[in-house]
């Protein structure tokens, strides 16, 4: 299976009415893992790489990127390699040439006006590189900002937005919370169907992992298209890795206790990928 691109994947989701998972990758265990998920529930998906992953490998892009790009050359499915939260503009631009298709460049923190300036910017130069690319209005819960939990985003002003940045996809404010570890959260369908009516770009779901299975299937259904989910792998990922050594307070090979890290992490994904499909495997 060759390599997908993330405007092809979020474009056949969308044409069929499902939505396709975005799974955050912080280690090749992740990537790997997330690619095995993908392929057993049958979905195509994409691996995302956040701003903060790359500074965790001492801010260098290009090594990360090709493992990454190279799990994705090799899976049976369908998946994309998306850089996700992008804030500086010089890593946001060493993302040409890498098998990267699509960024999310993150100006929320920005007042509108200054957001609509550099997300414009960001847009040309990633359309001149034929980069898909999303973006943010305000900031979703878990941050400070119009965004924060209680406060949605608007359809019209989000209509105003995507017209004057020429992005491709939209994350926007419907009840999720970034870094959530319970899923608790509870989203606005009725708010998600009037965006989904309003605006001509794809919605994209962040903080995904503190919304139900059933929450989730429910905002496909209402016109979610792009899935972002990182937090509950890392529960996954770090739960195994504890009960691992602690079944076996001697271990020190980090293969052991990896593998069964990357084996929780694929069950998750199997599961989500399926959710976020809204069709059984």
């Amino acid at each position: 299976m060759t390599l997908a691109r993330t405007a092809d994947v979020v474009s056949a989701a969308a044409t069929a009415g499902e939505g396709v998972g975005a799974f955050n990758v912080i280690t090749l265990e992740h990537a790997e893992a997330i690619a095995l998920g993908v392929e057993t529930a049958g979905r195509s998906g994409i691996l995302q790489i956040s701003e903060n992953a790359v500074r965790f490998h001492g801010g260098q892009l290009d090594p990360i990127a090709s493992a990454v790009v190279a799990v994705a050359e090799q899976a049976r499915v369908p998946l994309a390699v998306h850089l996700d939260h992008i804030e500086d503009d010089s890593l946001l631009r060493q993302a040409a040439g890498l098998g990267i298709s699509s960024v999310m460049y993150d100006a929320s923190k920005r007042d509108y006006d200054a957001n609509v300036m550099a997300t414009r910017q960001a847009a040309d130069w990633a359309h001149e590189q034929a980069l898909w690319i999303e973006a943010e209005l305000g900031e979703i819960g878990g941050k400070d900002g119009a965004h924060a939990p209680g406060v949605r985003t608007d359809p019209d002003e989000a209509f105003e937005y995507v017209a004057a940045t020429s992005v491709d996809g939209l994350a926007v404010a419907v009840g999720s919370s970034h870094a959530m570890v319970e899923r608790t959260a509870e989203l606005d369908l009725t708010l998600i169907r009037d965006l989904a009516r309003k605006l001509p770009v794809p919605l994209v779901l962040h903080g995904s992992s503190g919304v139900a299975d059933v929450h989730l299937s429910a905002a496909v259904s209402a016109g979610i298209v792009k899935v972002n989910i990182g937090t509950i792998l890392n529960v996954a990922f770090t739960t195994a890795v504890r009960d691992r050594l602690a079944a076996d307070p001697d271990l020190v090979d980090p293969r052991a206790y990896l593998r069964s890290a990357r084996e929780a992490i694929a069950t998750e994904v199997t599961r989500l990928a399926t959710v976020v499909s809204g069709r059984q495997p």
